[in-house]
């Protein structure tokens, strides 16, 4: 407890010591004003509160958006998957064209240019594929029209995945806007209550300025989450296909954590992941590009049929004959080896893309499993002492026990661990969003149990 001639004597003492203190303050306090965003922030000196009411009733218009709502209005406007879906109707034409049969061809001929000798042919040939070219040709583009629509597949998986971690991330980021709005509140009540005592004598003067310097830092800390939410709506905007700056309502938990799906469940879903379904096919494809190269080998045969016209016999003479390539020189031989090699490829891109699937989706089951024990330290044991402590100091030093600075640390513990909290919470529906990008499997939304 200090009395009014201590503090005389106290002061005359620390002059030095205060000086540099306020230098200090005025320093940090000139450096956050000299920004553009924070100088109008801290200018203006809001009220406690006042971004979140602004943030709040700008989206009062709003209705509440699901995360369900914000897949269907991904998985309807977003270009990518217009995009592989023009792939998959563009793939029917390679089947179509796969189905053809060659085309007939009409030829004519003139022997002699004078009228009494002149011979006149006409003759329609008619090409035969051989060696199985059309039905090779045909399943090869059918592999091809499947490959596209599995890649359709892997592009939703793929958009369902990143609007889980964005919509994830801006209800985090919506929380730690408003945890920060709660700290800018006690840190106001804490240099009011501070202002106070140094006005009756309690403490020192300078632990008003502490006070402020902190008040200072945790709006600057306010500025900084309501900037990250636009950011994290404006992503997930974007992934929604829309560019308004419009801000939403998110109709989530953002403390809810995914459960751990087991091991043996995972490893079923994974022989179904786009990516390795695409390489199955792959191989497939492959496969039947050899079938073609092979059939190649087997000449065409063309038929004749025509008729022949002499002026100076006046009769018409038919036509028959048929024409085969003999493959002396070019027998594919190069294309053939190159449709092997390259399903050879495949093969090697099959068991590549099986060990990488299996290995990301292991990683993150055991991310999610890590992340949910920390979550629960964090419920359990370090929030409820951090906010216990907190209280406590705050209590202590209303009653002369505790000096600010164990006041502003027991803050700062409690506030970094509601962060961390925040921010495992955020990484476990990223792992989660991941497995169901790999998986394809849609039931992983971070917002029901997928498996257990």
């Amino acid at each position: 407890m200090f009395k009014g001639s201590y503090i005389q004597k106290q002061l005359g003492a620390q002059c030095r010591r205060k000086k540099t203190v306020r230098a200090i303050s005025t320093s940090l306090l000139l450096l956050i004003t000299t920004s553009g965003a924070i100088a109008q922030t801290l200018g203006q000196a809001p009220p406690a509160g006042q971004i979140h009411a602004v943030a709040g009733a700008a989206a009062l218009s709003a209705p509440p958006l699901s995360l369900t709502q914000a897949l269907a209005q991904a998985l309807e406007n977003n270009p990518e998957v217009a995009a592989a879906l023009r792939q998959v109707q563009a793939a029917e034409g390679q089947v179509l064209q796969g189905q053809a049969r060659p085309n007939p061809e009409l030829a004519y001929s003139l022997e002699d240019t004078r009228t009494q000798s002149r011979a006149q042919s006409w003759q329609i040939n008619l090409p035969i594929e051989l060696g199985g070219k059309r039905a090779a040709r045909t399943k090869a583009a059918e592999k091809a029209r499947e490959q596209a629509q599995v890649d359709l597949d892997e592009v939703k998986a793929t958009v369902r995945a990143h609007v889980v971690a964005a919509y994830f991330d801006a209800l985090n980021a919506q929380e730690r806007r408003i945890l920060a709005n709660e700290s800018v509140l006690l840190a106001k009540a804490t240099t009011e209550n501070v202002g106070k005592r140094v006005a009756a004598g309690k403490v020192s003067p300078v632990e008003e300025t502490k006070a402020k310097v902190a008040e200072a830092s945790v709006r600057v800390e306010l500025v900084q989450a309501a900037s990250e939410e636009r950011n994290a709506q404006t992503r997930l905007l974007a992934l929604l296909g829309k560019t308004d700056p419009v801000p939403l309502v998110l109709d989530g938990k953002a403390d809810q954590v995914p459960a751990v799906p087991a091991t043996a469940d995972l490893l079923t879903l994974a022989a179904s992941s786009p990516a390795l379904v695409r390489a199955r096919l792959e191989v497939d494809r492959r496969r039947a590009l050899t079938a073609v190269e092979k059939s190649k080998s087997v000449p065409d045969l063309t038929v004749s049929v025509g008729v022949k016209r002499s002026n100076e016999t006046q009769r018409n003479v038919a036509l028959l004959g048929f024409s085969v390539p003999l493959p002396v020189f070019d027998r594919n031989q190069g294309n053939l080896l190159e449709a092997l090699k390259l399903e050879d490829k495949a093969q090697d891109d099959l068991r590549a893309t099986t060990i990488r699937v299996q290995s990301e989706i292991s990683q993150a089951r055991e991310k999610i499993a890590a992340i949910t024990v920390e979550v629960q330290a964090l419920e359990r044991e370090v929030l409820p002492g951090a906010r216990s402590a907190y209280d406590a100091a705050i209590t202590g030093f209303e009653n002369g026990k505790f000096n600010f600075l164990e006041v502003l640390d027991a803050q700062r513990t409690y506030l970094a661990s509601k962060s961390q909290y925040l921010k495992a919470v955020a990484e476990a529906h990223r792992a989660a969003a991941d497995i169901a990008r790999l998986t394809g499997n849609p039931t992983f939304n971070g917002q029901s149990a997928p498996l257990n």
